[in-house]
């Protein structure tokens, strides 16, 4: 199966009343994590890579990586998603690329730390828009501004700095025209989001709730989603690491965002912080180890038990047969004449 739109996996999870998450890699271990989870579980799914993990990887390493991951595993619908492109040539560049689905983040200015105005926002996201509905390939935008920063890309706020507005939430998508939308209603990005374990007024979800009902039919977005489970951290600590004691999303809370509009989830430190403490653990109890392969098969199963889990409670489990993808060519048409 080729790599397919990231329209279509949200309109059918929508109709399905399911989330999809959205993982994210730097390499090959993790991309065959992803892909053996998605087998196991029979779920679509969306590999996502930053402008972090282009520059780590190389695009056509990372684009090659994906075109063997759709040969390998014909039956799973796959997208390949440009997580927080700063700029319009940065979507262009991943489109250029292959990338089925792109994020423009302009929320941010160009440099991914400054808050950008609403206007600013407006026409960079528009601007993608266009140049990636020509080719089929689907727009995630964001307002509002998340708390943290990951692979050099965030403000640094607290995530409760820059909430997303109802009101500007229905403009913008009026203004843009984009697929997805990415909101700010308390997460952030990396391990550290928060010092107790958040309820549904930490995280805000009233305000979800009141967005998908002003956009019932968008599909909204979860980042920094990651739920930085214990016991991931109690291995990493185990074994060597000095993790201070930090709480991600609660995967209920999760779930009760999937129940109202929510479609894709990122997820990212949950796989980081599997494959960290399977590694430390191999280190330490096998010291003379030095193999590569012994340390990065555990962690890849590590992940891959992560990511499998995660499929299951977003709902998405079970569907990768459920339709037949469209190709982007047809993608192309079908925005042309909407």
């Amino acid at each position: 199966m080729p790599l397919v739109s990231m329209r279509q996996l949200l309109d059918e999870a929508a109709k399905g009343g399911y989330g999809v998450g959205a993982f994210n890699v730097n390499d090959m271990e993790q991309i065959q994590a992803i892909m053996e989870a998605a087998r196991e579980t029979k779920s679509p799914v969306i590999v996502q890579a930053s402008r972090g993990a282009r520059a780590y990887a190389q695009d056509n390493y990372l684009y090659h990586l994906m075109l063997a991951a759709a040969e390998l595993y014909p039956e799973i619908p796959t997208v390949l998603h440009l997580d927080h492109g700063n700029s319009a040539e940065t979507c262009k560049s991943a489109i250029a690329m292959g990338f089925t689905s792109v994020m423009m983040d302009g929320s941010l200015l160009a440099d991914g730390k400054t808050p950008s105005s609403f206007e600013y926002n407006v026409a960079e996201t528009r601007k993608v828009v266009e140049m990636a509905h020509a080719k089929g390939v689907t727009v995630e935008g964001e307002i509002g501004c998340l708390g943290g920063i990951e692979d050099g890309h965030g403000a640094g706020l607290d995530g409760l700095s820059h909430l997303t507005d109802p009101d500007q939430a229905v403009e913008f998508v009026k203004q843009t025209g984009l697929d997805a939308l990415a909101i700010a209603i308390g997460t952030s990005h990396g391990a550290y989001k928060f010092s107790s374990k958040p309820t549904g007024e930490t995280l805000k979800m009233q305000r979800l709730i009141e967005i998908h009902n002003r956009l019932p039919n968008v599909h909204l977005v979860m980042h920094g989603s990651s739920s930085v489970p214990k016991e991931l951290q109690d291995i990493i600590n185990q074994y060597g690491g000095k993790l201070k004691p930090t709480w991600g999303v609660p995967v209920e809370e999760i779930q009760l965002g999937i129940k109202n509009g929510v479609r894709k989830i990122n997820v990212d430190t949950d796989n980081r912080l599997a494959i960290t403490g399977a590694i430390r653990k191999v280190f330490f109890e096998t010291p003379e180890k030095f193999d590569p392969r012994d340390y990065l098969k555990p962690a890849r199963e590590a992940m891959k038990k992560v990511v499998a889990q995660r499929m299951q409670q977003f709902g998405q489990a079970g569907h990768a047969a459920d339709y037949a993808p469209i190709p982007l060519a047809e993608m192309a048409r079908m925005y042309a004449t909407a």
